[in-house]
């Protein structure tokens, strides 16, 4: 078959590339820049630790001069602190442990690290200086048109054809990929805007994430930590579209490090620049073969929401999804499920920052009288953007597919967990048949996870546990699955009984649990998770052509 075409070189790219290449999927990379990242240390990415957990699969995980796991974040209201939040390991590990340390970098060192990676893969190719004019698809792959010198057959102002299997449209807000498909993108133009600046300076909390509500002059301040002692802090701009002269924007800084710090300390100004939020929601997010991840397919950002966690999510999705149905052990209602699936949650995440801003942004009004007024309304509000910020609650929490068209019939006698099916796994121990031990997120990313809860068999030799009670059950259930799947065993689950099977996708979201050893059930989980049986290659690309005739004819 044919490669993925994936247009765009950016993160979500990047990283969609790399991830199909570890599951033996061929790709085209057409990146339409000469393939250096501009150095930008005012353009960052905060990532939480699911998504900062799929760089590091990939391993692509940032080097200590590069990124920064914050110690702790603090929220305080004009000259007093209201809320303080130390952090624990990447990921909580269960009840009552402290939540998982957001992870902040330069965009262009996540790029570099996974453009790097890539060039490693055989099975990777990269076209720079390709810019995609062109889409064409029928009922076996997809033909792409580039145009540039970066295009290796490329003739004289003729360009590049490339054949491809599928295609994917990362190339972000102004797609080539979204427009040549005729997707609408509609939506919210400039929800936000901050002015920006990346500094080097000594403030009085070093590591910390800070959240400044209203402070004594301006809107609210956002500061937060970078390796080498470097900060990237945010100004909230007036709706009205202030011009930030660059006089204007040093008034700021000396006004917020001597508000901080009781005086203005020495600081290095390294990089400047106005930022601006849109909300935007892409109507379809996939045209027979073709797809749309990343900014090309969603634009949000206010409230502390992030636009690069949600991209990197749309990749972890697609690319278990895409390998599956690429070497045929699944339908094409797989890669169906990845629009519901992420548009669905995105969605959500975008209603909810909408809902949010009339009053956590509120300037006069009823609004303000009713925080003024109303006990606890700005301590709500406060926890509200402190919980966006950090990835929590409606505004930052990891997706849950609860009604994800790949959720199976409810099993007879579910088993009870603290995760929800939907929902992203709680990571724990865990150890596998042949003997080693490793954390159950590590595991992820290739293969179906079937976990058994079985207290005690930390202490006890191999030898013993793999032959003794269930498992040689459950290891023939799991061998005779429609697809690949991994067993693994875990001493304790939070919420979880012994003896609970757990069924976990590729991507990290728990498709059911079940009380023991029910290869029948355990056979409809793992079908219902691909979607269904594999059909025949040409029935599967007749379904395909269909969806993209059905997209022609529209246009």
């Amino acid at each position: 078959m044919d490669p993925v075409i994936i247009a765009g070189a950016g993160p979500v790219g990047l990283s969609l590339a790399l991830a199909l290449t570890r599951r033996n999927v061929p790709v085209v990379v057409l990146d339409e820049s000469p393939g250096q990242d501009e150095t930008r240390p005012a353009r960052t990415a905060v990532l939480r630790p699911d998504t900062a957990g799929f760089v590091g699969r990939l391993g692509c995980a940032p080097a200590t001069e590069d990124g920064c796991r914050w110690t702790a974040s603090r929220t305080m209201r004009r000259r007093q602190l209201v809320h303080r939040q130390e952090f624990g390991d990447a990921e909580p590990a269960g009840a009552g442990a402290a939540p998982g340390a957001p992870l902040h970098l330069p965009q262009h060192a996540l790029t570099r690290r996974l453009r790097a990676a890539l060039a490693e893969e055989s099975l990777a190719s990269i076209a720079t200086g390709s810019r995609l004019d062109a889409l064409e698809q029928d009922e076996r792959g997809v033909t792409a048109h580039t145009r540039g010198s970066g295009s290796p057959s490329a003739q004289p102002g003729g360009g590049t054809w490339w054949r491809g299997s599928y295609l994917v449209g990362c190339d972000g807000p102004r797609s080539t990929v979204r427009k040549l498909l005729a997707v609408r993108f509609p939506g919210r133009t400039a929800v936000e805007r901050h002015a920006v600046a990346a500094l080097r300076a000594a403030l009085p909390w070093p590591g910390e994430a800070v959240l400044h509500r209203s402070p004594p002059r301006g809107g609210d301040v956002m500061a937060r930590p970078l390796p080498g002692g470097v900060w990237r802090i945010d100004w909230l701009l007036p709706p009205r579209g202030e011009l930030v002269t660059p006089e204007a924007l040093v008034a700021r800084i000396r006004d917020t490090l001597a508000l901080w710090n009781g005086d203005t300390p020495s600081y290095e100004l390294l990089d400047t620049g106005v930022h601006t939020v849109h909300h935007r929601l892409a109507l379809r997010w996939r045209v027979g073969r073709a797809f749309l991840a990343g900014d090309a397919a969603h634009l949000l950002g206010a409230l502390g929401t992030q636009e690069l966690d949600e991209g990197l999510r749309d990749a972890d999705n697609l690319a278990w999804k895409l390998a599956l149905v690429w070497h045929r052990h699944a339908s094409e209602a797989l890669l169906d499920s990845y629009q519901a699936e992420r548009r669905s949650a995105v969605g959500a995440r975008l209603r909810a920052a909408d809902q949010a801003l009339p009053l956590v942004r509120a300037g006069g009004g009823w609004p303000a009288v009713r925080r003024s007024v109303l006990p606890g309304a700005s301590g709500a509000l406060d926890a509200l953007l402190t919980d966006g910020h950090l990835g929590r609650g409606p505004l930052g929490a990891p997706p849950v597919y609860a009604r994800s068209p790949l959720a199976p019939t409810r099993p007879a006698g579910e088993a009870e967990a603290a995760t929800a099916p939907g929902a992203q796994v709680t990571d724990v121990p865990v150890t596998a048949p042949d003997g080693s031990a490793a954390r159950l997120r590590d595991r992820l990313g290739r293969d179906l996870l079937v976990v058994l809860v079985a207290p005690g068999t930390g202490v006890w030799e191999r030898r013993h546990w793999l032959s003794a009670g269930l498992m040689p059950r459950l290891a023939s259930a799991v061998s005779a699955l429609p697809v690949r799947a991994e067993l693994l065993v875990a001493e304790g689950y939070p919420g979880a009984a012994a003896h609970t099977v757990l069924v976990v996708r590729p991507d990290g979201h728990l498709v059911a649990a079940m009380p023991g050893v029910r290869p029948a059930e355990l056979h409809s989980c793992a079908d219902a998770a691909r979607g269904g049986a594999a059909v025949p290659p040409q029935a599967g690309a007749e379904s395909a052509a269909q969806s993209a005739g059905e997209a022609s004819a529209r246009r």
